[in-house]
């Protein structure tokens, strides 16, 4: 994680995993949200938070979450269905069993592929493709999101940041988990940063005229997110297209609409590749040592101590989070701490 938008070491309060879980699954559940439900949204969460991944974690909870259960457009009883089906694909309305039956059709078809329509923002997307793993599976998921990215010389934001997440199993080593928006960053990193009172990059943002801001610079008020890369001379276009892309696959594929009518409506898309059908898993794994170590052990260059792959930021982080307790701002606790004692429940926070 960049240090712009990492909570001041001065200020960080640092709890204990067990009882923050425990804690959001009372919240949830007091909101209406069946056990079962509750404890799938604490996962996906605390995964983000356990990860080093705070942008996506619980301090997500009062802007999205809790907010669109009180006002009830989000529904704490989801009722999924399938739309759509084929042995290795299928469409489902809503639906956080997406992974589970990509996974399922892969078992039987090799390959898995399921789209979810009318959905919402669904946390980190790293999260569902690491599911994979602990199926010996190769997965993969994205999704579509909010307009906040202006297109390649535009002046308006027309796409999400469309993340892009694949994992992929190793046998020794730390698996491949790579999780990316398509944008330069995700929009709540550079909320984190206004927070922060940090500066931003040349390149992560652009003034609300559209124009990149190519310096070292605060986070204005009004301002959008360009595509990876920044400007066209350094590669935006090819972030701008594979945001399309994700769109596409997301959004159209699922017999959505697209940002441009309704903002509100998400889409996903989730792949599973069973490995043992393709070559052998064992062997897959062995290599996958060989090409993670290789990476690893790769010399760094001036002003660098090491080498590392995608999986790597996120493993360390999780062993320092379960040892030393998940890093938060002081604002996200005490709110946490607001919002239990307001709903009658009790927090379960500790710092470790």
């Amino acid at each position: 994680m960049y240090d712009q938008y990492k909570v001041p070491e001065g200020i960080v309060i640092r709890l204990d995993v067990d009882g923050v879980r425990m804690s959001v699954e009372n919240i949830f559940k007091a909101l209406g949200s069946p056990e079962v439900n509750a404890k799938r949204m604490a996962d996906v969460l605390l995964y983000a938070d356990i990860h080093g991944i705070a942008s996506h974690g619980i301090s997500h909870m009062n802007q999205y979450y809790i907010l669109g259960l009180r006002e009830g457009w989000l529904n704490a009883v989801p009722k999924w269905k399938t739309i759509s089906e084929a042995p290795a694909c299928a469409t489902i309305d809503v639906g956080p069993q997406a992974m589970e039956l990509a996974m399922d059709k892969a078992e039987a078809c090799g390959v898995g592929a399921v789209t979810v329509t009318n959905s919402w923002h669904c946390g980190a997307i790293g999260y569902y493709a690491s599911m994979a793993l602990e199926r010996n599976m190769i997965g993969m998921a994205m999704t579509s999101s909010g307009l906040y990215v202006a297109p390649t010389f535009g002046a308006k934001p027309m796409l999400g940041t469309n993340p892009i997440a694949m994992a992929a199993p190793a046998r020794d080593e730390t698996s491949f988990l790579y999780d990316a928006s398509t944008s330069s960053v995700a929009m709540n990193k550079v909320a984190l940063t206004r927070k922060n009172e940090g500066t931003v990059p040349p390149g992560w943002i652009a003034n609300s005229d559209g124009a990149p801001i190519m310096e070292q610079s605060l986070v204005p008020e009004d301002c959008m997110l360009l595509p990876a890369g920044g400007t066209r001379e350094i590669g935006s276009h090819k972030g701008y297209g594979l945001a399309v892309m994700v769109e596409i696959l997301c959004s159209l594929l699922s017999g959505g609409v697209t940002k441009f009518a309704d903002p509100d409506k998400f889409a996903h898309h989730f792949l599973a590749y069973n490995i043992d059908a393709f070559t052998g898993s064992e062997n897959f794994k062995d290599q996958m040592d060989v090409f993670m170590k290789g990476l690893r052990e790769c010399p760094p260059a001036p002003g660098h101590d090491r080498v590392r792959h995608a999986g790597m930021p996120e493993k360390e982080a999780e062993a320092d989070s379960r040892a030393n307790g998940i890093p938060y701002h002081p604002e996200v606790v005490q709110w946490h701490q607001e919002i239990a004692q307001e709903l009658g429940i009790e927090h379960c926070f500790s710092k470790s």
